[in-house]
């Protein structure tokens, strides 16, 4: 009798998970979202490299292209919160050449620009009062974040309209989603071709012209949805 019970609530119990387990119409599609913006400011990073015999003249003559350099900056009109200085450094050389040491110092100052239609004439005032290495210049927008969204939204629009275009053929109408999955693209910043060059005294940087690009936000997505 009891073989008899167990047997039964077996068999239900197979019955009851084959019931929950039953297949339910669904789609999954991917849906991307793309927008280009122009930039309104600019992250510049440069420096200040002085080499000499001795450590004490070295730094002395740094320290002062420095001040010259942060005056001309404060003048300019930057505002101290978006000026940083990233790195100082003092070192000693080798020169297996001519068998002695020399010394090289170093800062380098990142500054954020928010009026891209000053930047010639930044990068004009910064290389005549004494900058001589230019590491990076990025171009940004102040409204990434709202961008990013939009670009999400975009995505799940597409998404959607994807896959009513592949039910309306089967007669079905796209349900509820069910799952989304989001892929976290790398935002695409222009850049001058200013990355990591020295400077000489004598480039003409009056001539110096810019193309500004445009940023690229984009955002993809993978959504489930329910078929009715």
């Amino acid at each position: 009798m009891k073989k008899i019970i167990l047997i039964s609530v077996f068999l239900f119990s197979i019955i009851s998970i084959a019931q929950e387990s039953k297949l339910v119409s669904q789609i999954s599609v991917s849906g991307e979202g793309k927008i280009k913006v122009a930039p309104d400011k600019v992250v510049i990073n440069f420096g200040i490299e002085t080499n000499g015999k001795e450590a004490i003249d070295v730094k002395k003559l740094n320290d002062d292209a420095t001040d010259k350099v942060l005056k001309f900056i404060k003048k300019f009109g930057i505002p101290i919160t978006d000026l940083q200085t990233t790195q100082v450094s003092l070192n000693r050389t080798y020169d297996y050449d001519k068998k002695k040491y020399n010394f090289q110092a170093l800062q380098s100052i990142t500054i954020t620009l928010k009026d891209v239609s000053k930047y010639d004439s930044l990068m004009i005032g910064l290389v005549d009062n004494g900058i001589n290495t230019i590491t990076n210049v990025v171009f940004e927008s102040s409204k990434i974040e709202q961008y990013k969204s939009e670009a999400r939204k975009l995505a799940i629009t597409e998404a959607k309209h994807k896959a009513e275009d592949y039910v309306s053929v089967l007669g079905q109408k796209v349900g509820k989603a069910i799952i989304i999955n989001d892929t976290i693209l790398p935002t695409i910043y222009p850049q001058t071709l200013y990355k990591t060059m020295a400077i000489s005294s004598d480039v003409a940087y009056d001539k110096q012209t810019i193309a500004l690009g445009e940023i690229e936000v984009s955002s993809n997505v993978t959504v489930s949805f329910f078929l009715e």
